[in-house]
């Protein structure tokens, strides 16, 4: 009994779709919606993100003591006095403008 050394169509179909198969799920998992790559980007949006929140958590913060200093239980005169030219550009008696 010999056997044919030429390998079969049905083998050859086999290796093609397991290779196939395969190829797509490694494209898959480097380049995909869950992939490696898309991993990357998340990251760093994640980052980014995180830095605009600690910038606006700073601003806050910023807001909450401009504010505290202007309320009725805590008056910051100097703070008032830089208010008041700015806003309503008022000047002390003894000052002159030069324009």
């Amino acid at each position: 009994m010999t056997r044919n050394s030429k390998p079969s169509l049905g083998s050859f179909a086999f290796f093609a779709i397991a290779f196939a198969l395969s190829a797509y799920f490694t494209f898959a998992a480097v380049q995909g919606d869950f992939g490696l790559f898309r991993r990357v980007e998340i990251e760093a949006e994640a980052a980014a993100l995180q830095q605009d929140l600690n910038q606006l958590s700073d601003n806050i913060q910023e807001m909450e003591n401009l504010t505290r200093r202007l309320s009725d239980d805590f008056l910051d005169l100097d703070l008032l006095d830089e208010q008041a030219r700015a806003v309503l550009g008022l000047l002390r008696a003894d000052e002159l403008v030069i324009q």
